[in-house]
């Protein structure tokens, strides 16, 4: 594999599509859009906030992929096997939850927004096989593909909407939402700004996910990318996944917001009057843009999500053993990668067939391990970029650091607020 210096930028971009697909999720079209029908454009700094300050973090994956050729568990193991083992604990306790989850919410748009009379599991299963036609169409290329249409439908829906809702706001003034700030420190209004904030604009350990993503894309067009090519890639995909989570709140603030309408707990139930509420207050024009956007995003993150838990699999398992990442295009690659995705949609079906009512424990138990981890890997992360064997002129300037530990010294704080208000709640 050559190294890619100069030139050819498009051979380098795809990775932070993939990680924008992950990220614009429930987070995004469900948690942004209440953010804003709720408290209008009072959260839209602390989404914006929380954001920038996990970006060293995100970065850290790709920057370590091209810096070094290795993806970021090889940068863990050198720490210690208990750093891999640390991420292997927080990967295999989430991942089957996690593809259920985004699974079950697709399924639900799919059969919400276009009126199909089926159950869950079986949309569910459909899905799952659309997932499946487009990895088989080439593993990475024909995720690839599959995310550079989906972002592209995503994002022209997103605007429109945006737009329409904008240029149809009297007056900004009435959506500030400040009046409503008194109601963050309510039990209920604190819980769902530690949610939001969260995971946005997605959970730490997708830097992995990031690093082998690189990885796959040099191999695919036989190019390693400079750095500064990988950064590119990585912030074209951030910053959509930013200004996505903000374009969803203003959806929500422009159109909804002191509506005084209950909704749905449920990420399904939510999707549904959100398109009608959207319908009801753009005009029926509107349904298809909002159907389009609310289902591809979904989409979006269940096909990133598919592709990533068997690629993160097999590379702890190479990677504890003292191997190499190994390719899921070579035939035994090819084998490990459907062999382990096959166990993972099978367990996840499982999930989504008998969960039933206590899906929601699920989900509290995900996300439990999430906010926990994050400083934690965060910390080891920031050990990896900054080690020994990184060359200094790979290593992270000044302010990326700067940002690093102000992003760390916020993630803990964060995840010790909420450890307390879960135990004394």
């Amino acid at each position: 594999m050559k190294d890619l210096r100069s030139g050819s930028l498009r051979h380098a971009i795809g990775p932070g599509l993939l990680m924008a697909g992950a990220a614009i999720g429930v987070s995004h079209l469900v948690q942004s859009t209440r953010a804003g029908a709720e408290y209008g454009l009072l959260l839209l700094p602390a989404i914006l906030l929380a954001c920038i300050l996990k970006y060293p973090f995100l970065e850290f994956g790709p920057r370590y992929a091209a810096a070094t050729g290795e993806h970021l568990l090889s940068g863990y193991r050198r720490l210690g096997r208990w750093a891999l083992g640390l991420f292997a604990l927080v990967t295999l306790g989430t991942m089957f939850i996690i593809q259920a989850v985004v699974t079950v919410v697709t399924a639900g748009l799919l059969g919400t927004l276009v009126g199909l009379e089926v159950s869950t599991f079986t949309l569910s299963v459909w899905i799952l096989a659309a997932c499946l036609v487009l990895l088989a169409m080439g593993d990475y290329r024909g995720v690839d593909l599959g995310m550079k249409l989906i972002m592209a439908v995503l994002t022209a829906c997103t605007v429109a909407a945006v737009a329409v809702a904008v240029w149809g706001m009297p007056q900004w003034q009435g959506i500030t939402g400040v009046e409503e700030a008194p109601r963050l420190w309510t039990g209920a209004g604190f819980a769902f700004l530690l949610a939001l904030l969260g995971w946005m604009p997605i959970p730490l350990d997708v830097a992995v996910w990031h690093s082998l993503w690189t990885l796959e894309r040099a191999r695919e067009t036989g190019t390693r990318p400079s750095l500064g090519q990988a950064l590119t890639d990585f912030r074209i995909g951030f910053w959509a996944a930013t200004l996505m989570a903000a374009a969803f709140l203003l959806l929500g603030a422009l159109t909804l917001y002191a509506d005084g309408r209950v909704f749905a707990d449920s990420a399904v139930g939510f999707a549904g009057q959100l398109v009608d509420l959207y319908a009801g207050t753009l005009g029926e024009w509107s349904r298809p843009i909002i159907a389009v956007a609310a289902l591809t995003t979904m989409f979006s993150t269940t096909l990133a999500v598919t592709d990533a838990y068997p690629r993160v699999v097999l590379a702890l398992w190479r990677t504890a053993r003292g191997g190499e990442t190994g390719n899921v295009n070579h035939r035994h690659g090819r084998l490990a990668y459907a062999l382990v995705l096959a166990g993972i949609l099978a367990g996840a079906l499982a999930l989504i067939r008998f969960a039933g009512e206590r899906f929601t424990a699920f989900i509290d138990l995900a996300t439990t391990l999430s906010f926990l981890s994050a400083p934690v890997l965060a910390w080891l992360t920031l050990r990896v970029v900054t080690h020994a064997h990184m060359s200094p002129a790979d290593r992270p300037g000044g302010l990326t650091l700067a940002l690093a530990w102000a992003g760390l010294a916020f993630l803990t704080v964060f995840s010790l607020i909420w450890l307390a208000w879960r135990l004394l709640g």
